[in-house]
């Protein structure tokens, strides 16, 4: 299953309309938002999504109930962490990295997907691939970023939009 992964998008509606354009023209099944959406008014860009989302809030995300209001029928707003399964392997994802690297090393997920930090950061260890897509806003680094991942092989291309 090819997915796609997104963090920190922050309002930025035109990097916004490059990922899903980007994101449509790979043919991703499913999208994963790690957090900082920020505003309803973004969902304006992800409803020409050509599938169905699955987001955590993260730490700027306000107007929570208008959110999931908003996105209903198109993703599902996660509180803090969401646990999921993919082809008999199992992700999380969260917003703010807390005991990312006991969680990384622990190696009990396949797959961990967080944001926050605006840095890419994609690391594997025996079990475990770790992924920070960086942000997709572009605001701090100049270098907005996504990704895909192919859950069956785990190969993931980095796109810059």
């Amino acid at each position: 299953m090819l997915i796609g992964i997104m963090s920190d998008s922050h309002d930025h509606m035109e990097n916004i309309k490059k990922a899903v354009h980007k994101f449509n023209e790979a043919k991703i099944e499913h999208l994963y938002h790690a957090g900082d959406i920020v505003s309803p008014f973004t969902f304006n860009e992800f409803q020409n999504l050509n599938c169905s989302m699955d987001l955590v809030f993260g730490n700027n995300d306000g107007e929570k109930q208008f959110l999931i209001q908003k996105f209903k029928g198109k993703g599902v707003l996660h509180k803090h962490l969401h646990e999921f399964v993919i082809e008999d392997k199992h992700f999380l994802m969260m917003h703010e990295p807390n005991n990312i690297e006991y969680l990384f090393e622990k190696q009990t997920y396949d797959v961990i997907i967080y944001g926050h930090t605006h840095k890419i950061d994609i690391r594997q260890n025996e079990k475990t691939l770790l992924i920070n897509p960086g942000e997709s806003c572009g605001l701090l680094t100049g270098e907005p970023t996504i990704l895909t991942l192919e859950t069956t092989t785990m190969e993931y291309n980095l796109i810059y939009l």
